[in-house]
Formats: structure tokens, C-alpha cells, sequence
């Protein structure tokens, strides 16, 4: 059997396809398109993922690992490391980076409408948002040991909150188009987390 051509590691065509998705949405995808993104011949993709629906599952399997990456990168390296709140902001947007402007959010959104109704994708789709959930949720009890957030907050249902005050941003932002993305959700995921803040005054009850 012959090996893969060599030059281009599969992770770099994955991100390709991505970018592709984020301008043409995936219904317009073709293998020529990445092909041509990363400089290789379609056939060679062909080799790689056998199609244009093998490629996009690996790309959805490639996204289960994506959130583990990004919390590493929203840790940083710095000394001392960014606070707890902090780096879930940080995490909350690169994990929507690529969702620059209105038109590509609404191409990521029609991959995610795939997810929704094939198996084979929504077993992926789901893989990242459990992912997603557990890298929040431990980033908000990081928080609270700190300090940052009040002893006894529920991280997991604030982490649950988070998550869809993330997602629905996302739409409201494309629908309104003010400011940028990345704003919005630091916006939001602030003013969420704002009740829970340690010294934050509670509400006086009438």
C-alpha cells in the first residue's frame, strides 16, 4: 500500500478546511478548494480522507480535541499564570475565533446544523460541547478556591450557563452586528458571572 504524500501534516489541511467553511460554508466545500488552500492536487486529499464527507468527520473529530488545546493556550505561559476568570474569557472567545464577521459565523452555524442532524457528526459535535463544559466548569472551580468567585457557587450549572450565554451571543452579535465577537462575549460572560463575584453585594430581598 503507498504511503501518504508527504509535505503537508493532516493538521494543517483540517485548518484549511476550516477557513474554507468560515468563507463558503460547508455545502460549498469541495476538495479542490482546500486542495488548492494548501497547495497539495485534490487526488492527494482523496488518498487522505477518502472524501469530501471524510474530511469534514475529520475535521469534527480533530474539534473534540480543540477545547484541552485552547485551555492550555488561555493559561499561557506567563508568571504568574492569568486569574481563573480571566483565562475562561479567554477560552470563550478563541474558542469562536474563527467566527470573525457575520458571514462566517453563519457558514460555522451551517456546519453545526450537519451536526445536528447526521450521527456520525453529532457524536463529534457533542464530544466538544462535554469538552467545552468540563474545561469551563474547571476554570470557574479554580475561581472559587481562589477566591475570585463566592465559596458554594454551583460551578456546574454556572459552567452550563456560560456555555449557552456563549453560544446565544454569538447569534444575537451576527443578528446586531455591533462591536466584534470577541467583545460581546467578554461583555456577556462577565455580566453572568457578576452575581457571583466574591464582594459583589448581595440583593436585598423587599
Amino acid at each position: 500500500m503507498a504511503g501518504r504524500p508527504r509535505g503537508v501534516d493532516d493538521e494543517v489541511i483540517l485548518r484549511a478546511a476550516a477557513e474554507v467553511i468560515g468563507r463558503v460554508g460547508p455545502a460549498r466545500l469541495t476538495l479542490s478548494l482546500v486542495a488548492r488552500e494548501v497547495g497539495l492536487v485534490p487526488g492527494t486529499l482523496v488518498q487522505r480522507f477518502g472524501s469530501k464527507r471524510g474530511l469534514l468527520l475529520a475535521l469534527a473529530e480533530r474539534s473534540a480535541k480543540d477545547p484541552d488545546a485552547l485551555l492550555r493556550r488561555a493559561r499561557g505561559a506567563g508568571h504568574p499564570p492569568p486569574a481563573a476568570l480571566e483565562t475562561l474569557e479567554t477560552l470563550v472567545t478563541e474558542q469562536m475565533a474563527g467566527m470573525a464577521t457575520p458571514e462566517t459565523f453563519a457558514n460555522h452555524l451551517a456546519f453545526l446544523c450537519l451536526d445536528l442532524t447526521d450521527p456520525e457528526f453529532h457524536e463529534h459535535a457533542l464530544a466538544v460541547h462535554l469538552a467545552q463544559g468540563r474545561a469551563i466548569e474547571s476554570l470557574l472551580a479554580e475561581a472559587v478556591e481562589a477566591g475570585e468567585l463566592r465559596a458554594g457557587t454551583d460551578v456546574a450549572a454556572l459552567a452550563a450557563t456560560v456555555q449557552a450565554v456563549a453560544a446565544g451571543t454569538g447569534l444575537t452579535w451576527a443578528l446586531e452586528r455591533r462591536g466584534t465577537l470577541a467583545r460581546r462575549l467578554r461583555e456577556e460572560i462577565r455580566a453572568v458571572l457578576s452575581a457571583h463575584v466574591r464582594g459583589t453585594p448581595d440583593v436585598e430581598e423587599s
